[in-house]
C-alpha cells in the first residue's frame, strides 16, 4: 500500500495526495534515526575553549596578535573575552578536528599540560556532541611570566 494517490489516474480524490513517506516510522522506531543533528563549528569552538580555559597552567588562548585585538574589542564592547578565541574547529559529520593557540604559565611542563587540555577537550567535546575528535592540535604561543601585566586585566587610569 502506498500513501501517495494520483487523482489523474482515476483516485477518488477522497485521501489528500501526498509524497511517500521513507525511512522507518512509529513507537518501536530508535530516537536517532528520526531526524538529523547538526552542529555548528562555533558550538565546538565554545566547547574546546572552555575545557581548554579549565585546565591549570593556561593562562590564556589565543595567538599575540589575536590577543591584543580581542582584549581591544572587549574593553570597547565592554563584554567578557571570547571564549573561542584561540580556538579552531573542522566539524564534519561524525568527527572534529580542533587546533588550539595557548599561552602557558611559567613554571608548567608544557609536555604535561598539553596532554592535559587534550584530555580535556577530548572528553568536553565527545560527550557533549558526540562526534569523535581525531586530533587535537595545540601551539603554544607564549608564556607567561609571573612578573609580567595582563593586558587584557588592565583597568586603565581612570576607574
Amino acid at each position: 500500500m502506498s500513501d501517495t494517490i494520483n487523482p489523474a489516474a482515476g483516485g477518488s480524490g477522497s485521501r489528500p495526495a501526498g509524497r511517500a513517506l521513507s525511512g522507518q516510522t512509529g513507537a518501536g522506531t530508535a530516537p536517532e534515526t528520526r531526524g538529523r543533528t547538526t552542529i555548528a563549528d562555533s558550538v565546538v569552538e565554545k566547547i574546546a575553549g572552555m575545557a581548554t580555559r579549565e585546565v591549570a597552567g593556561i593562562h590564556s588562548l589565543g595567538s599575540g596578535m589575536s590577543r591584543t585585538l580581542g582584549a581591544v574589542t572587549d574593553k570597547v564592547s565592554g563584554g567578557r573575552p571570547s571564549v573561542s578565541r584561540g580556538v579552531k574547529v573542522e566539524v564534519g559529520e561524525r568527527q572534529a578536528a580542533v587546533d588550539l593557540d595557548v599561552v602557558v604559565e611559567y613554571g608548567f611542563a608544557i609536555v604535561d599540560l598539553a596532554a592535559e587540555v587534550r584530555n580535556s577537550v577530548i572528553t568536553a567535546v565527545e560527550r557533549m556532541t558526540g562526534l569523535e575528535v581525531v586530533e587535537v592540535n595545540i601551539t603554544v604561543d607564549d608564556i607567561h611570566l609571573p612578573d609580567e601585566e595582563d593586558d587584557e586585566d588592565d583597568g586603565g587610569r581612570v576607574q
